[in-house]
């Protein structure tokens, strides 16, 4: 590794403990001049872990008896954490800096918390194609009886603690008495964790990651009491096309898809297409699949994921029966603005529904910022995906 890039970064984040986010942004970017110091500081080896939330939904963090080495109270810990995530969210907008591997890492941590009585367990799953962990939240409310699954897929670079936090789908899951499973991506698998969306052995049905991920979904269902016809997939970018693909694959397994940030079933077939498909939307003729209940949520500013992929994810999921549709407008409690397409059946069921939230980039639309890659104005996209799953509480 180039030692002047190393060097860079250990300033930038000397700079960043300081506040000084601009010089350090500007010190990545190559236009801020340091001046060397006498002696390196030396690599950072801390883990700073966010702590969950113990206020309400404001999102604020309080401090806890924790201490820091030099003997302070946490506040300023939890200030250098915020500082990090900032510059760090800012870095992923650069994308990745040539030369840079091998450099330690601050991992910024989030935790979900559970509530008394509830459980939020690892547990792994394996068959030919490989082996996966996953974690399972089990509600308090869980006690025997019949219910939902929701099987969550999160996106490049998260883990399911992260993708939990930042979805709040476990307190979700509590106010409503659900089951929800995080299956893990591997780093074996794929260096940056991402689900295999655009490779042809991961798109088939008993082939690869489908393979691992149904086998994960039967195995919960197995052990616990699962409602069949409760049964969805979910996921954000990467996780978003797999969950496609899941919905396409087995349709006998899960009764509706959700795809926040996402591609179609099908967009690629390896490296180059995929990423043609997230800069401009897969090309023409893509494999028709069985009909599925499909919600999509996409921001139309979105620098990652191109928002006509979620065009073609709905196109992609509609039947041959003929679809009513609806169109309105409206704005989140945080000031998002958003556009929602409805598509029903002659009986008046919700078939397809489709969210393009205005403004937003490539994040989970009224996420938490415990987690990462979301945006906490709004639209709820994970109260909105289980009102569509699961409709109202008491109608399953």
């Amino acid at each position: 590794m180039n030692p002047l890039k190393k060097f860079e970064m250990i300033e930038a984040t000397r700079l960043t403990r300081e506040g000084r986010l601009k010089e350090a942004m500007d010190l990545l970017r190559g236009k801020f001049e340091a001046t060397t110091p006498r002696s390196a500081p030396e690599y950072p080896t801390a883990t700073l872990r966010l702590l969950p939330s113990r206020t309400g939904s404001d999102g604020a963090r309080k401090s806890t008896s924790e201490r820091s080495v030099d003997g302070q109270t946490d506040r300023r810990t939890t200030q250098i954490t915020q500082s990090l995530g900032a510059l760090l969210d800012q870095m992923r907008q650069l994308g990745p800096a040539p030369g840079l591997e091998g450099l330690p890492r601050l991992v910024v941590r989030a935790q979900s918390p559970v509530p008394d009585g509830a459980r939020f367990e690892e547990r792994t799953y394996a068959n030919a194609a490989g082996s996966r962990t996953y974690k399972l939240f089990v509600p308090s409310g869980y006690v025997g009886q019949e219910v939902p699954l929701l099987v969550m897929l999160h996106g490049c670079k998260q883990s399911p603690d992260d993708f939990a936090a930042g979805t709040r789908m476990n307190q979700l899951a509590e106010e409503q008495t659900f089951l929800v499973a995080y299956p893990a991506q591997s780093t074996s698998a794929n260096a940056s964790k991402c689900w295999n969306w655009f490779k042809a052995r991961d798109q088939e049905r008993g082939q690869g990651e489908p393979s691992l991920v149904a086998g994960i979904t039967r195995q919960i269902m197995s052990d616990f009491k699962v409602k069949r016809t409760r049964v969805s997939i979910a996921g954000l970018s990467a996780g978003g096309a797999a969950a496609a693909i899941m919905g396409a694959a087995y349709p006998d397994l899960f009764e509706a898809v959700g795809v926040h940030s996402g591609l179609a079933c099908g967009a690629a077939t390896d490296m180059p297409s995929a990423f043609a498909a997230m800069r401009a939307g897969a090309r023409p003729g893509l494999p028709r699949r069985s009909a599925i209940r499909t919600i999509v949520f996409h921001g139309d500013r979105d620098p990652t994921v191109s928002s006509v992929n979620g065009d073609q994810v709905i196109a992609q999921s509609k039947s041959t029966a003929n679809l009513r549709i609806s169109v309105s407008q409206g704005q989140s409690p945080g000031g998002a603005r958003y556009s929602r397409t409805v598509h029903t059946n002659a009986s008046g069921d919700e078939v397809l529904e489709q969210w393009v939230v205005h403004g937003l980039g490539h994040a989970w639309s009224g996420g938490s910022p415990a987690g990462s890659y979301t945006d906490a104005r709004g639209p709820d996209a994970s109260r909105e995906m289980v009102r569509f799953f699961f409709g109202k509480p008491a109608g399953y």
